[in-house]
């Protein structure tokens, strides 16, 4: 199965660009077939969970706790790491391509972690960070997945 990671903002809200954009994007992978991975909780994970879910798509949360009770109830499989942030290299090493959308400092983590494993990664609305491809519409983000995977 192929495995898209998606990183993005924890507080973007429901009626934010991102969280919008993030929810297409969740629909449009799973009608292709991909499985979408996030870091499980809310905003733009959550975004892309529930898009997914949406279109029967199957869904994987990489958690930072060992309860797992932050995971977004759009999470099918929920990883349980304990490791709260130090689990952002995992989200990304899970993905066949990434996909950064908006973000903070977790996300930047996330950006840098796909560099270093040499993941193809694309960008909407993130950190401009050489090797990422930025893209300006869901069409390019989706152009840069199937190229990629």
């Amino acid at each position: 199965m192929r495995q898209v990671a998606v990183i993005g903002s924890s507080t973007a809200e429901e009626t934010s660009e991102e969280y919008k954009f993030a929810y297409r994007l969740g629909k449009e992978l799973a009608k292709r077939g991909y499985v979408v991975v996030c870091g499980g909780r809310g905003g733009v994970m959550e975004a892309v969970c529930k898009g997914a879910k949406e279109e029967g798509g199957l869904t994987v949360g990489i958690l930072p706790s060992y309860t797992g009770e932050e995971a977004n109830p759009f999470v099918d499989v929920k990883v349980r790491t304990g490791m709260s942030w130090n689990r952002n290299s995992i989200v990304v090493a899970s993905g066949d391509v990434v996909v950064a959308i908006g973000g903070n400092y977790g996300t930047l983590s996330e950006i840098a972690y796909a560099l270093i494993l040499g993941k193809p990664i694309v960008g909407y609305k993130t950190h401009p960070v050489e090797g990422l491809k930025m893209a300006r519409s869901l069409e390019e983000v989706l152009s840069f997945i199937v190229e990629n995977t």
